[in-house]
């Protein structure tokens, strides 16, 4: 026998696989064909679901913070008997002229400043009391979280006859002290105005941020505690090395929020002081609301909201680059 007659009796391997038979080829094919159709299903239903909050955010949102910049550059008023016309930067110039703008600027400051550690500092002390397991911890979540779910507008009409001069806060001091102490009329003095409503909001806002911080809270490995206080590690110790490291980025997230709510004043002072007394607790956000509606002018409130747009937006990627991730 040959060589040649050798080879053609041993089999011969290719490197491609043998052809699957065409009815594998037609199930692979309709199966593909169902999970590609199942996939455009699930998008057009996302799509479905998304569309009205894409839809309200647009009319409601975008839309006029595209008119009020426009706006910000002409001269046009709410009612009036012409039309607008561009005035440059007129409305801008007129602006930093404004000693009310600087006064609002000035208590917004004050306001953040105070709220934003007082009120992030409450709300963790609330959250580290309320993540035991012990019996009725439940109840103590609800009650702190209770403020937060009621109107602002109502409870600014509660502390307003709380703060009054023959308020409940006022019967308290006076009771406590024998009469010796008899409190002022707080939301009427130009010295307990802004801090009168401070205490307020923090009162009413630290709930929810106690829930943030909770949420980071229980998130947390507990082997790390299991380890330290097998080490004997004390309570301060373990909070500062692995309970507040831990936090970081719930701690972000708490300071953006409490900053852009406290820029934000609004409600306290529209209810309970009217932006009085002596313009000691005028915000921008008040300033803007009256320019627009009472005073008509909506160019130079859209002229204000530019400007508050922007000093948010500053303030926000200030606080992210200095508690950005650093290697």
């Amino acid at each position: 026998m040959t060589a040649n007659h050798l080879l053609d009796r041993v089999p011969h391997r290719s490197g491609s696989r043998k052809p699957s038979p065409p009815g594998q080829v037609q199930d692979a094919r309709a199966r593909s064909r169902s999970i590609g159709r199942s996939r455009r299903r699930e998008e057009r239903v996302g799509w479905a679901m998304l569309g009205p909050a894409v839809l309200l955010l647009i009319v409601f949102v975008f839309v006029p913070a595209l008119l009020a910049f426009g706006l910000a550059f002409t001269n046009a008023r709410l009612l009036a008997p012409y039309a607008p016309s561009f005035v440059g930067l007129d409305n801008f110039v007129r602006l930093f002229q404004d000693e009310t703008f600087w006064h609002s600027l000035a208590n917004v400051a004050y306001f953040a400043v105070v709220v934003v550690p007082v009120q992030s500092g409450l709300a963790l002390a609330m959250a580290l009391l309320v993540n035991v397991k012990v019996r009725g911890v439940n109840f103590f979540r609800t009650l702190y979280f209770l403020p937060v779910v009621t109107s602002m507008v109502v409870v600014s009409l509660l502390w307003l006859f709380i703060y009054r001069q023959d308020g409940l806060l006022n019967e308290i001091i006076d009771r406590a002290t024998f009469g010796l102490v008899h409190g002022p009329d707080w939301l009427n003095n130009t010295a307990t105005a802004m801090p009168a409503i401070i205490l307020m909001s923090v009162w009413q806002a630290a709930g929810f941020h106690m829930i943030i911080w909770l949420s980071g809270l229980q998130t947390i490995p507990a082997d790390l505690y299991e380890a330290a206080a097998i080490d004997g590690v004390g309570g301060w110790q373990r909070f500062r090395y692995i309970t507040w490291p831990s936090l970081r980025p719930t701690r972000n997230l708490i300071l953006i929020t409490i900053t852009i709510q406290a820029l934000s004043l609004f409600t306290q002072v529209n209810v309970m002081t009217q932006g009085g007394p002596l313009e000691s607790t005028s915000t921008i956000v008040y300033q803007a609301v009256q320019t627009g509606f009472q005073q008509q002018e909506t160019s130079y409130a859209s002229a204000i909201s530019l400007v508050f747009f922007v000093l948010v937006l500053l303030v926000s990627g200030v606080q992210r680059y200095l508690t950005r991730e650093k290697s």
